[in-house]
């Protein structure tokens, strides 16, 4: 049986680096479809879905970032992983992106054995993501559909709400079920309760945020809702096996 070679929608407004990037990535093994806005991408997707963006954050027309978010409304596109290229690495524009929803970056100038080995990780995660859910098609991927939209709605709201003392009488209101639904739903598939669930998703986007750049551990504990800096760090190690002061550490090492 043929493999189907994957297919990688590069949207970059400069001439010579789109040029050179689609001439090494096909090079690599990979159809390339370069467009040079956000406006031309998006026409393309209407007609054709690719199997990863590859996206310039500052171009005329439209901009990465408002291509990621005009897509991002429609569910089709939710599978297809976005990396955002760019040279404005400031902390609040890689905690804005992360907000929105990309899933990595490219920092110009950037190595294109960089950009190829991020390209291939992602490929081969979708690949296994669409593999377990196409296993049993006649139950399990309905099952899976329902259970990530509800689980889309809980994350939405705990972001909405990271900075505040979210309880779980809120989020089942939002949810319109009772408490007692919900806890038993997160204790069914993820094997914990709201309570855990929620500390665990403060948690991720503490992460998230040192990956972004963030190094002071208090400001990570404020902006992930944990009032007391003591628990915070108590909690990120239970979860992460290492402090948050060691975690930045080693972060800034690698």
């Amino acid at each position: 049986m043929k493999t189907k070679t994957p297919i990688i929608l590069l949207i970059e407004d400069d001439i010579s680096l789109g040029q050179t990037v689609t001439e090494l990535l096909q090079f690599n093994g990979y159809e390339v479809k370069w467009c040079q806005n956000g406006l031309e991408g998006y026409h393309y997707l209407e007609q054709k879905m690719p199997d990863i963006i590859v996206c310039d954050l500052m171009m005329p027309i439209m901009t990465g970032e408002e291509l990621f978010l005009k897509i991002r409304k429609h569910k089709k596109y939710d599978e297809i992983p976005f990396l955002i290229i760019t040279a404005d690495m400031t902390f609040e524009m890689k905690l804005k992106q992360l907000e929105n929803g990309v899933n990595d970056f490219i920092n110009k100038p950037f190595k294109i054995q960089e950009l190829i080995l991020k390209v291939k990780n992602f490929l081969q995660y979708r690949n296994t993501l669409i593999k377990r859910n196409t296993q049993d098609p006649f139950s399990k991927v309905t099952i899976k559909l329902k259970n990530k939209n509800f689980f889309e709605r809980l994350n939405d709201i705990i972001l909405s709400n990271i900075k505040s003392n979210l309880t779980i009488e809120k989020i089942a209101t939002e949810l319109f079920i009772s408490k007692s639904a919900l806890d038993k739903k997160i204790r069914r598939d993820k094997q914990m309760n709201t309570t855990t669930y929620v500390r665990e998703f403060r948690i991720e986007y503490a992460i998230r945020m040192i990956e972004a750049g963030e190094t002071n551990v208090q400001q990570l504990a404020d902006a992930c809702g944990f009032n007391s800096l003591s628990y915070f760090s108590i909690s990120f190690k239970e979860y992460t096996n290492i402090s948050p002061k060691s975690y930045i550490k080693k972060r800034n090492s690698n």
